[in-house]
């Protein structure tokens, strides 16, 4: 068995970065899968998750179902993912995804504020408080633009909605670092957190009255698809597997990554300008991530 690590090596920042690079994409992706209701969305995501998950776990003998003493724990850990995805992909409709990324991205300061009250070994110490600070800071000066200008009803409602998923992620990872999920399965953490919002999203879909179809055009298939294969499987259990050997408060410092990713993409497949306040974003994040998983 891997023995858990006190800082980043190669192989956790390798994974941390396929991770939030794909994450960079996909606010985009799901907003841009508008024809397809943001909760019934959800629902094919996350059902389609745990049935890869379940399948995964058979063929390689890892059991779901033995009592461990984690169901408490793992519920409660579902219904805060649960939420938090609700949250993302209503937030989604009324704010950019830009927008989203910004708010959802004060995750890590709900780690590194609530996770050392539980776990004393992942407190940080003052120049790494400092390193979250300015990527956080970078982050914001990227979108410094769009986060101007006149403020709409709906977009509040986003943008708080943003907020709320950034607290409940938060809330999430302290669930797991600080209760018995802490020495369960990679695999049976996530299955949980999939299986609950699985059978979650469709009752809140229902209840909002969305549309439910399976009529869609290619590009919502395929959109579909990647949010399922790539982000709610392979990176979420790549997320959790590194959650059980590695720091999650410096974990969580990495994912500032994922916003200024979205804006690269931007900028390589929109052809977006490449402006001073992405080169500044960049070099801030670098050196924020710098100070957070500097060993000494």
């Amino acid at each position: 068995m891997r023995a858990r690590q006190q800082h980043l090596d190669t192989l956790a920042v390798s994974l941390l970065l396929a991770c939030c690079l794909f994450w960079g994409g996909q606010q985009v992706l799901i907003k841009a899968t508008a024809e397809v209701p943001p909760l019934w969305q959800a629902a094919l995501r996350f059902a389609g998750a745990t049935l890869l998950l379940w399948l995964w776990c058979g063929a390689r003998g890892v059991p779901l179902f033995a009592r461990d003493g984690t169901l408490r724990a793992g519920l409660l850990a579902g219904v805060l993912f649960a939420s938090e995805f609700s949250c993302i992909y209503l937030g989604l409709r009324d704010t950019t995804a830009s927008r989203l990324t910004v708010f959802l991205y004060t995750s890590p300061f709900v780690v590194a504020v609530l996770l050392p009250r539980f776990v004393p070994a992942e407190q940080l110490r003052p120049i790494q408080w400092l390193g979250l600070l300015i990527a956080f800071a970078a982050v914001a000066l990227a979108f410094g633009e769009g986060l101007s200008g006149t403020m709409t009803t709906r977009q509040w409602r986003g943008d708080a909605l943003a907020l709320a998923a950034g607290v409940l992620w938060g809330l999430t990872t302290l669930v797991i670092r600080a209760t018995a999920l802490a020495t369960a399965s990679a695999e049976k953490t996530l299955f949980y957190q999939v299986a609950v919002t699985a059978l979650v999203s469709p009752l809140l879909s229902l209840s909002l009255g969305e549309p439910w179809s399976l009529q869609y055009s290619a590009f919502g298939w395929v959109s579909l698809a990647l949010q399922t294969a790539v982000g709610a499987f392979a990176s979420y259990l790549t997320w959790m597997w590194l959650l059980r050997h590695y720091p999650a408060t410096k974990m969580s410092s990495f994912t500032f990554l994922t916003p200024v990713f979205a804006l690269v993409f931007g900028v390589a497949l929109l052809h977006e300008p490449l402006t001073p306040q992405l080169v500044l974003a960049l070099a801030g994040v670098g050196a924020g991530l710098w100070l957070v998983n500097r060993r000494t």
